[in-house]
């Protein structure tokens, strides 16, 4: 860690008086941003904030809802006058819609089901900012995310936030250990409750401000609208095909469904519920079945990146991970693959889903993921087991 020495370390871990240590805030315009920055402002330190523009606020209609709008921006601004701190807007519109949106909607064109808020992570927010952060001078990019970065005994770890139910530990699987050196989280040991208390406290306007809960350039939630208006070549009419064989009915683009999906099908007359197992965007096939054919037990990963310690072993490693956010953690190995990875689950589990991640946890601390990839692991890989810690409890859900 930067500053070790014999000096104490202030509270974002560096040796030196909080007001010499330069710190970028990443505002959304939201309280939990916002908090974090007149925390940050309250100890001391030279707090400098940047909000990104990610898109043509005139193409989207902004909603209470969404982040990254008009009137998020004018709020951080506000937020930032309040607490006395320089504020800057950097347009990132370009790079947004090349690295999040773009790949979105080619996402869904090959039948996967992305998550663009951990791309979104992972470039203008992780890469972008990183470079803006530095090029001010800072001493660290602070952010509004709920999680916790602890330091252990080989440097910086990744471990879920105090507060189980915001725990965004899942969409920051892709951070690098250079970034994760630089980075802080100052709202990690926090439940949501307090953090709105202490904004009210501190004198945040944002405080009771309603959280983000849709995709920011979705903010409908109608996903194929935006890569029909984006891919329009790619939208076709196909058919749904039954695992046994069976014409079902037609379809009006793969991209309306995504793997385990059981309503809107539009079909009827079956003995038992239908779900999406499968889809073919090469031949416009929709394959539905019953629950059972949804069961996997082994795929691959691709787009890996390793948190723990040394290096992921190609024999295998016994970890807790979760399939979706949401997900129950479950257990499995995964397994070194080249740039890759393979996965074996200890059970089958349904609606594995290509395009989503796959995130690893050894109690709190996330390990690393990778990006579920479409076809599974084609020859049986040795259950060789060796978990990653002593109990490899499971993260907070």
């Amino acid at each position: 860690m930067t500053g070790l020495n014999s000096q104490a370390l202030n509270s974002m871990g560096f040796a030196k008086p909080p007001a010499a240590t330069r710190i970028v805030v990443a505002m959304s315009g939201g309280v939990d941003s916002s908090v974090a920055a007149a925390m940050l402002a309250r100890d001391g330190y030279d707090v400098v904030g940047l909000t990104m523009q990610l898109y043509d606020v005139d193409a989207v209609t902004a909603k209470s809802k969404t982040c990254c709008a008009g009137q998020d921006i004018y709020d951080a601004r506000r937020v930032a006058d309040r607490i006395g701190m320089p504020h800057y807007v950097v347009d990132y519109e370009t790079t947004f819609k090349t690295d999040v949106i773009d790949r979105f909607a080619d996402s869904y064109v090959r039948g996967e089901t992305p998550v663009p808020c951990i791309r979104c992570n992972q470039t203008v927010k992780f890469r972008d900012l990183f470079k803006a952060a530095q090029d001010l001078g800072a001493d660290a990019l602070a952010t509004g995310h709920y999680v916790q970065r602890l330091v252990g005994k080989q440097g910086p770890e990744l471990h879920s936030a105090v507060d189980p139910g915001r725990d965004q530990s899942y969409f920051l699987f892709a951070t690098t250990r250079a970034q994760l050196d630089y980075v802080r989280f100052p709202l990690g040991g926090l439940e949501k409750p307090a953090v709105r208390a202490l904004g009210e406290e501190l004198g945040v306007h944002v405080a009771a401000k309603p959280d983000s809960q849709d995709i920011c350039f979705v903010p409908d939630g109608r996903y194929a609208d935006i890569v029909k208006r984006l891919r329009p070549e790619a939208v076709r009419k196909g058919d749904i095909v039954h695992v046994d064989g069976r014409h079902i009915g037609p379809h009006d683009g793969v991209i309306h469904f995504t793997i385990g999906q059981r309503k809107g099908l539009g079909v009827g007359g079956e003995a038992e519920p239908l779900y999406v197992v499968r889809i073919e965007p090469d031949t416009a096939r929709v394959i539905v079945g019953p629950k059972a054919a949804l069961l996997e037990q082994s795929f691959a990963l691709h787009g890996v990146n390793w948190l723990g310690d040394g290096m992921l072993p190609e024999e295998g490693l016994g970890v807790v991970m979760k399939l979706r956010n949401t997900h129950t953690p479950i257990t499995g190995t995964v397994f070194a693959d080249g740039s890759g990875a393979k996965v074996v689950l200890d059970q089958p589990e349904a609606a594995v889903t290509p395009g989503q991640a796959c995130v690893f946890y050894d109690g709190t601390r996330v390990l690393g993921g990778g990006w579920i990839a479409r076809g599974g692991v084609s020859a049986p890989v040795s259950l060789n087991l060796r978990r990653a810690g002593p109990e490899a409890a499971a993260p907070p859900a």
